[in-house]
């Protein structure tokens, strides 16, 4: 019988039965607009709760400081930005994962590197409380904070950026992707995901065991920011590997 294939082989299949395609974004004149997703102490900054990185993670660092730079080009130029913050209530079960970003805590702000935001005239905020950003800016008279933003903007584009890759950021695009068919916004035209400032959690399956978790929940970081980025892009949503501001037009 053949052996299991190590996390990195199989990451090498993955690239050659299901390869990627990437562009390279240039905003030129577009009306397009900057979507982060939960970019908050509790999943991104080192030691900052259950569903942080433990030590220092080069994707996760990496997701930060582009997210930082884009962030601060976009608001220089006047763009808009979006930026998604999860955030739950103490107590309530949040399965299967562990308690984490709850209100009050901390672990539900910003990143430091994005704190600027929150006093950004060009900034809009969204705490949710769910993992679909789409589900999370419903209010409770029906309306939906994000369409409105996309549609106050009049915006032609998104560009997506954040955490996690497979997780959060793969159900608000997959969920984006289908309300831009359904014309809730009837300007919009590309979804744009920034594989550069996108990061997943990284937990291998032996890492998982050790914990006491059973083996179903390992989650590779590697692996399963591919597989994210592949589903996305087969739904429709652009992949990018580099954004800059330019004249010209994407």
């Amino acid at each position: 019988m053949a052996s299991e294939p190590t996390g990195d082989g199989l990451l090498d299949n993955l690239r050659d039965a299901a390869p990627l395609a990437f562009e390279r974004l240039q905003l030129g004149a577009r009306r397009i607009g900057l979507v982060i997703v939960d970019e908050v102490v509790g999943f991104a900054q080192v030691g900052g709760g259950n569903m942080a990185p433990s030590t220092p993670n080069a994707q996760v660092s990496r997701m930060i400081a582009e997210t930082a730079r884009l962030a601060r080009d976009f608001s220089v130029a006047g763009r808009p930005l979006l930026a998604f913050l999860d955030t739950h209530e103490p107590g309530l079960p949040e399965p299967p994962y562990a308690p984490h970003c709850e209100r009050g805590s901390g672990e539900e702000n910003l990143v430091p590197e994005l704190a600027w935001l929150e006093t950004e005239p060009n900034a809009t905020l969204i705490r949710k409380d769910c993992i679909n950003g789409f589900v999370g800016a419903i209010e409770s008279d029906g309306t939906n904070r994000l369409v409105a933003w996309v549609n106050r903007h009049r915006l032609e584009a998104l560009l997506v950026l954040g955490i996690c890759t497979d997780i959060c950021v793969m159900d608000l695009v997959l969920t984006m992707l289908s309300a831009r068919n359904h014309a809730l916004m009837p300007g919009l035209a590309d979804i744009f995901v920034h594989e550069v400032g996108c990061a997943t959690y990284d937990l291998p399956r032996a890492a998982a065991q050790e914990l006491g978790l059973p083996a179903s929940a390992a989650h590779p970081q590697a692996i399963t920011h591919h597989m994210g980025l592949y589903f996305m892009a087969s739904r429709g949503a652009r992949l990018v590997d580099a954004v800059d501001l330019t004249d010209s037009v994407a």
